[in-house]
This record gives C-alpha cells, sequence and structure tokens, in this order.
C-alpha cells in the first residue's frame, strides 16, 4: 500500500509546525504497511525550504519518502480535473501543481496524508485523505 505525501504535510514537519507530531505518528503507520511517495511536484515545492539537493535528499530519506514521478494518464487526469474546475469558475487559487499532487495520489498511490479543506475531495472523490484529525 502506497501513500503520497502533500507538501503541507512535509513543510509543516520540517518547520516544526504545532501538530507535527501527529503527522509524524501518521507518516510512521503508513511507512510500516507500504512505501511512502511524493511526486516531483511536492518535491519541488519543499525543494524551496533547503539550500542543498543534499539536505532535501536526507530529510525526505529520512522519513522514508520516495521520489515517485507522475505517469503521463495522472496527468491527464490532472489536466481534466483542472479542466473542470475552471469550467465551474474555479479562481486561480488552485493552479495545476495542486491537481498533479491530487491526481498522482489517486492513480499511483493508496492513499494522501493531506490537510485536505475540501478541495481534494471535491475533484478527487475516490482519493482516500489522512490526516491526524480524521
Amino acid at each position: 500500500m502506497t501513500t503520497a505525501v502533500d507538501t503541507s504535510v512535509l513543510l509543516a514537519i520540517f518547520k516544526r509546525e504545532s501538530g507535527h507530531e501527529g503527522w509524524l505518528d501518521l507518516m510512521a503507520e503508513h511507512a510500516a504497511a507500504g512505501p511512502l511517495a511524493a511526486c516531483e511536484v511536492v518535491w519541488a515545492e519543499v525543494a524551496a525550504f533547503f539550500t542543498e539537493f543534499e539536505r532535501l535528499r536526507g530529510s525526505l530519506d529520512l522519513l522514508s519518502v520516495r521520489f515517485d514521478p507522475i505517469a503521463p494518464e495522472t496527468a491527464h487526469r490532472a489536466g481534466r480535473a483542472f479542466r473542470a474546475y475552471r469550467d465551474q469558475g474555479g479562481p486561480r487559487t488552485h493552479l495545476i501543481p495542486d491537481f498533479l499532487v491530487g491526481a498522482h495520489a489517486q492513480l499511483q498511490a493508496d492513499g494522501l496524508l493531506a490537510l485536505d479543506r475540501g478541495f481534494y475531495r471535491r475533484y478527487f472523490r475516490d482519493l482516500k485523505i489522512v490526516s491526524p484529525t480524521e
């Protein structure tokens, strides 16, 4: 069972934000059941927190998060979801990277560790969202 990890979860951990311990516990639980994965969008967004690639790689390795590139079918699913979002009048508060992360989790993993404020559930209805509050 592969579990995808959202950028906000990793940044909460690296910044030691309030509640990051709950995320660490969930990550450990899911890592025991199967691999943790992050697509290139998540890696790129998290990279902004690190000045050196080696520290980025080492930090993600310590959390057992592996790099999992987006497949062509996943990119297509993200594009279709983004089109639906824009057709429904969705503002540019969510851009294509958000949809790539959601589609990656839906098609290439069995769930997503994320703090969802309704976005993922609305555009990726079959996606299992996991957070410490649930």
